[in-house]
């Protein structure tokens, strides 16, 4: 990375690069702490999708002014106003778990002595 690169720029590489290492720690922890981890990144107001959920919606309204400039396709202001809308519709469907990921992660651990029993796996999607 060059140190030439403006601040902005430097910050949003040095945030990706936390991010993967954040990754690479939340696969090695156990399950309470990864819940925990997983908890505050979903928080919606002072957690990473939350974060990046505003750092798209403030990307869409540069790429409209963009794009009413003509410097942008408008093709690129609707995709990443897309985008926000979709990234708050998971924000929202994900906030309906939030309680249950705080909970696991606060629980005390469970004896190895009897695994819990899986639970059926369901895919809903709201539209």
């Amino acid at each position: 990375m060059s140190h030439s690169a403006p601040y902005p720029v430097r910050l949003a590489d040095e945030i990706t690069r936390q991010l993967g290492q954040l990754s690479d720690h939340l696969s090695q922890l156990p399950p309470p702490q990864a819940a925990q981890v997983i908890a505050r990144v979903l928080d919606p107001d002072n957690g990473v999708l939350g974060g990046v959920t505003h750092l798209v919606i403030t990307g869409s309204h540069f790429a409209k002014s963009e794009a009413e400039r003509g410097a942008l396709p408008a093709e690129v202001w609707l995709a990443l106003g897309r985008a926000a809308n979709e990234l708050h519709d998971i924000s929202l469907d994900l906030d309906e778990h939030q309680d249950l990921f705080q909970h696991l992660g606060t629980r005390p651990a469970i004896s190895a002595a009897k695994p819990p029993a899986p639970a059926p796996l369901v895919v809903r999607r709201r539209r």
